[in-house]
């Protein structure tokens, strides 16, 4: 049975669901990540392009990097979501979900900016990040 997901932002003026059982998820550390968020990683997790959609409001989008763009409401600043150019993923901030606590981050990415202090998913796959720019 799939699974249904929602979630947005602190203000509610943007509103997404998706539906997938289980969704993949993971800490990500790399520095972009952590600019992006405000925190010492973001939480990231994986919905199909062709299972989400915007229910409420669309989020404002800022070119990151050469090959993603960010997604934020222009409102109250949530930052909601990644998206790498020509791919069938998006990656929604694990804390923008309704029920963050459904989520079980598989592994790490970006661990070559992982801080020493952010002790978090031992024992998880780790992975270092694959874009240089």
């Amino acid at each position: 049975m799939t699974s249904r997901w929602a979630g947005g932002c602190l203000c509610g003026r943007c509103r997404y669901e998706f539906c997938g059982d289980p969704p993949h998820s993971g800490y990500c550390h790399c520095d972009m990540c952590k600019r992006a968020t405000g925190g010492p990683f973001a939480v990231l997790v994986q919905a199909k392009l062709g299972d989400f959609r915007w229910t409420e409001g669309m989020p404002a989008s800022h070119r990151s990097s050469p090959i993603a763009t960010r997604g934020f409401c222009s409102n109250c600043g949530t930052p909601l979501y990644l998206q790498y150019d020509g791919d069938d993923l998006i990656r929604l901030t694990v804390g923008s979900l309704d029920h963050p606590e459904r989520i079980q981050p598989a592994g790490h990415y970006g661990v070559e900016s992982r801080l020493d202090w952010a002790d978090c998913g031992r024992g998880l796959p780790e992975e270092e990040t694959q874009e240089k720019f």
